[in-house]
């Protein structure tokens, strides 16, 4: 949902092309799936499109292909942390809720033992913090590019 929920607002911003959202979970138990039926249903609801989506699995590599790594609940935060090779990787690492101030919990549930209208509460828990996220991110993403050098780094998104 975040992956979709993200990408359309950037896209919808004008800044699709300053943004590259993937989402991955930490282990592959479902490697090359859809996304659940009835999250497909919540986003299609909400007029987005997750029928694209396939789940990937968060690797070690992935920290270096990423600017922000953004966990969903803590358990994840906390995995996520503890793969981080360096101080500069842990620090990649974020919470969503933290970008909604209203947000009763550190943690997006998981809604896939629970009915349709879970699903549909978490959207609405996961569109809030990503429009807080995106406002943070939207200053630096409206910033000119800048060329760079091979093999450097800059500190901004790609």
């Amino acid at each position: 949902m975040a992956e979709v929920v993200f990408s359309d607002l950037a896209e919808r911003q004008g800044l699709g092309s300053r943004i590259v959202s993937r989402s991955a979970g930490t282990g592959d138990w479902h490697l090359g799936e859809r996304a659940d039926h009835r999250t497909i249903e919540s986003l299609t609801r909400r007029g987005y499109d997750g029928s694209q989506h396939r789940a990937k699995q968060f690797t070690f590599a992935s920290f270096s292909e990423n600017d922000l790594v953004v966990a969903l609940d803590r358990t994840h935060e906390r995995i996520l942390r503890e793969w981080a090779h360096d101080e500069d990787e842990e620090g990649k690492v974020t919470l969503l809720l933290a970008f909604d101030p209203d947000a009763q919990s550190q943690d997006v549930p998981d809604p896939y033992y629970a009915g349709a209208e879970m699903f549909d509460s978490v959207l609405g828990m996961i569109e809030t913090a990503t429009r807080g996220l995106f406002r943070q991110l939207e200053p630096a993403l409206r910033q000119p590019r800048t060329p760079r050098t091979p093999g450097a780094r800059s500190g901004g998104l790609p």
